[in-house]
């Protein structure tokens, strides 16, 4: 929410007649008034209510002692253009999400722990154009905040679930492909080694046949984490598409690769997944290839994996194969 167009110009000032306290009471804004030295003159019912401290207990009091999660030092400074320019300045929840730490006297539904704050600090200028005081004015803006950070969270659940399969919890095949066309620019820029894997589960037809889709979809799901475990941050693995999944190992040679290769083909098949009282065991082929720069894109160079996963199929699976 951005600051009140009323007093938005740099030159907004009051005249150091106060405003009747009646008035004052009546309006659900936040008013107090400080001098220079941030003792309080004017201290306003919304204030009272929000901050449990009375009129008379905070007047002639400094702000800062009654209200320690202050920031002195940092609230002076940014005042300063008030007394020294008589220029108005914001404090917007966006930069700081409040002022005062002040309690959500909302519904139990409200999620927030505390009341967001916009707040405006002008200058009172008395009659020989000087600045002695300055006039507070603190909003709560609560239900915009929540709003907003509500869709931001809202927007940010909608892009983890359009890139992330919903088993695996891996990139799913749209955002894999769109990361790995990165990475093979990438490649080709810095001429540094990186292979890509191939790999999917041996028989795995024989197993949703035997133990029905759910038990399927459990190995599916206990191999993507296996593989989690197996490969770094800076790789990139996803899901391909049924029980097939691709990796690309990043800054590695394909030596480098037949490490984890194998590190995921004898961890699989220790692996046993449990479903309705049956032990289910399978393994897994892969197929590796290093990144050529004779290759014609990151499609061809994920066609190279993909023969030598076919070869190691062809060879009698539970095993890797290198591209040659």
């Amino acid at each position: 929410m951005n600051a009140p167009t009323d007093i938005s110009s740099a030159d907004a000032h009051i005249s150091s007649s106060y405003i009747p306290s009646e008035l004052l009471d009546s309006i659900e804004v936040g008013i107090a008034v400080l001098d220079r030295n941030f003792n309080v003159q004017v201290w306003n019912k919304f204030l009272e209510n929000h901050g449990a401290k009375k009129a008379e207990a905070i007047i002639g009091d400094s702000l800062f002692t009654h209200f320690p999660e202050i920031e002195e030092r940092w609230l002076k400074t940014k005042v300063d253009p008030v007394f020294n320019l008589k220029s108005p300045v914001f404090i917007i929840w966006e930069q700081r999400p409040y002022l005062f730490k002040f309690d959500c006297n909302r519904p139990v539904t409200c999620a927030a722990e505390f009341m967001y704050q916009n707040v405006t600090v002008f200058p009172i200028v008395d009659k020989n154009g000087h600045v002695e005081r300055c006039c507070m004015l603190v909003y709560d803006v609560t239900e915009q905040a929540l709003g907003k950070l509500g869709m931001e969270h809202l927007n940010e659940e909608l892009k983890t679930a359009s890139r992330v399969d919903g088993l695996t919890g891996l990139y799913n095949r749209r955002y894999w492909q769109e990361r790995f066309d990165e990475m093979h620019k990438l490649c080709v820029r810095r001429d540094k080694p990186s292979t890509a894997l191939m790999l999917d589960i041996d028989h795995f037809k024989r197993i949703n046949d035997t133990y029905g889709h759910q038990a399927g979809d459990k190995v599916i799901k206990m191999l993507a984490a296996l593989i989690k475990r197996c490969v770094r941050e800076t790789d990139l693995a996803g899901r391909y598409g049924g029980e097939e999944f691709a990796i690309v190992l990043n800054d590695s040679s394909v030596e480098d690769a037949q490490a984890v290769a194998e590190r995921i083909r004898q961890l699989a098949q220790r692996l046993v997944v449990e479903h309705d009282g049956e032990s289910i065991t399978f393994t897994v082929s892969l197929g590796l290839a290093q990144f050529s720069p004779d290759f014609k894109g990151a499609m061809a160079w994920l066609e190279c994996a993909d023969q030598a996963l076919y070869k190691a199929k062809e060879g009698g699976r539970n095993q890797y194969c290198i591209y040659a």
